[in-house]
C-alpha cells in the first residue's frame, strides 16, 4: 500500500487534553465473559460504498458505472458482491462474521470532507454541534472504570478526543535519543501532575508498542499496523476501543486502481487486527465508516465525486451473523438522491448506537441524550447485532 496515511512519528504524549489507560465500562465483559473490543476505522476521502459491497442485482448499476463496473466481485446474498480485493473480508463473510449497511449516511447533507468528517464524528445533528466526539463520550457513558480508549495516528480524532482520558501511539518506530526527550520532559512536567501522568501513559503506550514490534513496523505494512494495534490491545493494560483512519478514499479520477490499493490495505488492516488478536478475535467489532459516499454516475475522468450514501462495514467474532443492515433505495433514476447520489437509507448513528449497546452496554437513554444527543428518533439499528 503505497499512499495510506500513516504518520510514523512517536506521540508521547497524545493530545493534551487527554490521553490515560483508565477508564470505563458498564459492560456485559465485567459481568460475564471476556471484555468486548471494539474498533472504529474512519476511511476519510469518502469511501465509494457502490465499489465496496457492489450492487450486482440492481438493473441499473452497470449503466450507471460503465468503466468503473466492477465485474467480478464474489457474490452475497441479496444481490451483492464484495470488491476482489477485500478477500479476507469476504472470507469473514462467509463466516457468518461481516454484515453491512449499502446505503447509510450522516445526518446532514453536505458535500464538504471536512465539514462531514465533523458530523461523522461529533454525533451531533449538524456542524460543529459538539466540541468532542461521541466515541469519547461513549466510553463515558459505559461508566465503571474499566474501559481504555485509544486513538492511532499521529492527532487524535474528533472521535475519540473528549472528557474521557484516551492514550494514541503513532506507528513508526521510536525517535532516536528518546530516553533524553523523555528525561527532559519529566524534569519539565514535574509540577504539572497533568502532563506529567500524560507524559507517562505515553510512554506506557509506546513500551507496549515496543514489545508489540510496533517500532519498527516498515512503511505501508498494514497486515504488521493492524497485527500491533491489535497486540496493544490484549493484556491486562490493553485497549479496549480503538480509533484508526485511513485516508485517500477521495477518487475524483482513475478510481478502480486507486480503489485497489486503498481496499487491499482495509483488507490487510483488518486481516491484521483479527490474526493480532487471536482469541480476542471472538470478543470484538470492527466498524469501517466514511463520511459520505460518491456519485451514482461515474465522472468524464473514470472516477466520481462527492455524493451521499455510502456503505458501513460492520465485522467481528462478536457479531452475529445476518443480512444487510437496512433497505437498498435501488439505483433507479427517480431514486437517486439530488439525481445524483445513492439515497441514504439509514442515519450512521443507528448503526453506532446498536453497536455500542449490545457490544458496549450502553443503554438507550445514554445513547439518545449523551452519545448521540438529540437523536432519540434513531433507534439502534435492528436487535442483537451481537
Amino acid at each position: 500500500m503505497t499512499d495510506l496515511m500513516m504518520n510514523r512519528r512517536l506521540l508521547l504524549g497524545g493530545s493534551v487534553a487527554g490521553i490515560g489507560l483508565a477508564f470505563a465500562g458498564q459492560t456485559r465483559a465485567q459481568t460475564r465473559g471476556p471484555k468486548p473490543k471494539l474498533v472504529v476505522i474512519v476511511a476519510r476521502g469518502a469511501m465509494d460504498g457502490l465499489s465496496v459491497t457492489v450492487p450486482t442485482g440492481d438493473p441499473n448499476y452497470r449503466a450507471l458505472r460503465g468503466g468503473l463496473a466492477i465485474d467480478n466481485a464474489p457474490a452475497m446474498r441479496d444481490g451483492f458482491g464484495l470488491h476482489p480485493a477485500l478477500p479476507g473480508l469476504k472470507a469473514m463473510y462467509d463466516a457468518g462474521q461481516l454484515r453491512f449497511a449499502p446505503a447509510a449516511a450522516i445526518p446532514v447533507r453536505v458535500r464538504s470532507h471536512f465539514d462531514a468528517q465533523d458530523v461523522l464524528e461529533n454525533g451531533g445533528e449538524g456542524l460543529r454541534q459538539q466540541n468532542d466526539g461521541w466515541l469519547n463520550r461513549a466510553l463515558a457513558a459505559a461508566g465503571g472504570g474499566s474501559f481504555k480508549g485509544l486513538s492511532v495516528g499521529a492527532q487524535t480524532p474528533l472521535i475519540l478526543r473528549g472528557a474521557a482520558e484516551t492514550s494514541s501511539w503513532a506507528p513508526g518506530g521510536q525517535v532516536k535519543g528518546e530516553d533524553r526527550i523523555a528525561s527532559l520532559l519529566q524534569d519539565l512536567y514535574v509540577d504539572d501532575p497533568l502532563l506529567q501522568g500524560n507524559l507517562a501513559r505515553g510512554l506506557e503506550t509506546e513500551a507496549m508498542a515496543a514489545e508489540a514490534g510496533g517500532t519498527s513496523l516498515r512503511r505501508n505494512d498494514v497486515t504488521g499496523l493492524g497485527q500491533t494495534v491489535a497486540r496493544l490491545m490484549t493484556g491486562d493494560n490493553g485497549a479496549d476501543v480503538v480509533a484508526l483512519s485511513i485516508d485517500g478514499w477521495d477518487t475524483h479520477a482513475r478510481q478502480n486502481g486507486q480503489l485497489q490499493t486503498r481496499l487491499t490495505g482495509l483488507d490487510q488492516v483488518i486481516g491484521g487486527l483479527h490474526d493480532g488478536l487471536r482469541d480476542q478475535w471472538a470478543n470484538t467489532m470492527v466498524v469501517v465508516a466514511t463520511e459520505f459516499g460518491r456519485t451514482a454516475r461515474a465522472n468524464g475522468t473514470q472516477g466520481t465525486d462527492h455524493g451521499t450514501g455510502s456503505s458501513l462495514l460492520v465485522a467481528g467474532g462478536a457479531l452475529k451473523p445476518g443480512g444487510l443492515i437496512g433497505d437498498w433505495p435501488t439505483l433507479a433514476d427517480n431514486r437517486l438522491f439530488e439525481g445524483r447520489d445513492l439515497a441514504p437509507t439509514i442515519d450512521v448513528r443507528s448503526v453506532f448506537k446498536g453497536v455500542l449497546r449490545d457490544h458496549l452496554g450502553v443503554d438507550r437513554a445514554a445513547l439518545d441524550n449523551r452519545v448521540f444527543p438529540g437523536s432519540a428518533s434513531e433507534a439502534p439499528t435492528l436487535d442483537g447485532l451481537v
